[in-house]
């Protein structure tokens, strides 16, 4: 889930920016240091957006920059378990596809695919159901939900463990078949409640 976040930080302006306005050698020097970062509080940081109120500017002896107790207003991203997030397939693999989750990578494991026998096909490169016809390639925009969770250190160590086996999630064209499938079982469950009545009788 995205946040809007806001932080009090205090903020080293080096000698070189001293010249501009304090807002913008601020707004430039914390994209540069929080952009990319995780933090175990607020997730990763997408981006910094503004910078709100500034305190007065402090000099420390032996050091020619200037220190800014200033508030960073930043987009995070974090996600949160079962929660159900959209998605591109990036890469599809035997063992599974990963997609990108707003700024990270999630995985879906094969088993998590689709609730259907399905096969890996090097040549899409993808995975297609067998009773289904379910197809699952690059590119592809999904629904999934979130299983697992591990945040490390930088966006490139962090992973989100996702599902899509459970009704509706996937693509948006299988919502159709889904539906068919739920049809089908309700119709074969009335019909064996029908012939449970009458073998009663």
């Amino acid at each position: 889930m995205f946040y809007k976040t806001q932080i009090n930080d205090k903020v080293r302006v080096p000698p070189k920016k001293l010249g501009a306005k304090v807002k913008s050698s601020l707004l430039d020097i914390c994209k540069e240091d929080y952009e990319g970062r995780i933090d175990q509080g607020y997730g990763v940081i997408v981006a910094v957006t503004g910078i709100g109120d500034i305190g007065e500017g402090h000099i420390i002896p032996g050091d020619g920059a200037a220190y800014y107790e200033a508030e960073i207003e930043m987009l995070t991203y974090k996600p949160l378990m079962h929660e159900i997030v959209r998605g591109t397939i990036t890469e599809a693999t035997e063992f599974g596809a990963f997609v990108r989750v707003g700024p990270i990578e999630g995985l879906i494991h094969v088993s998590q695919i689709m609730d259907d026998f399905i096969n890996y096909d090097a040549k899409l490169p993808g995975f297609v159901g067998k009773k289904t016809e379910k197809k699952i390639i690059p590119e592809d925009n999904v629904m999934a939900r979130v299983v697992t969770i591990s945040m490390k250190g930088e966006t490139s160590n962090s992973k989100v463990g996702l599902t899509m086996r459970q009704p509706f999630l996937g693509k948006v064209d299988w919502a159709g078949i889904d539906a068919k499938a739920v049809e089908k079982e309700a119709r074969v469950k009335k019909r064996e409640v029908k012939s449970v009545k009458k073998e009663a009788q």
